[in-house]
């Protein structure tokens, strides 16, 4: 079964939860229990880089059964495009 824009972007809340769990006191988060910030910050661009190479899905041509998550209304991707501002802004603060 071909995937949706809908079934992409809820693969993809996880990425957005952990972004926001670490922003919000990244000590209680267990994905990065025993890290050192660097490393943190490390999880915390994977899952940035994730999240931006979902929003750009697209199908490259009429055949292809991509879903065009990057064509799809802005009010279906807005949790991910904060998290990924989010993101960037943590480890900014966070170097």
């Amino acid at each position: 079964m071909a995937q949706t824009v809908t079934k992409v972007l809820t693969a993809a809340t996880d990425s957005v939860t952990l972004i926001n769990s670490i922003n919000t006191d990244a000590s209680s988060e267990d994905a990065v229990d025993g890290m050192t910030q660097a490393k943190i910050n490390e999880v915390v661009q994977r899952n940035v880089d994730h999240l931006e190479i979902i929003l750009a899905y697209a199908p490259v041509d009429e055949d292809d059964d991509t879903p065009d998550v990057a064509g799809a209304a802005d009010s279906k991707k807005t949790t991910h495009v904060a998290a990924i501002a989010t993101g960037k802004t943590y480890i900014t603060d966070n170097s």
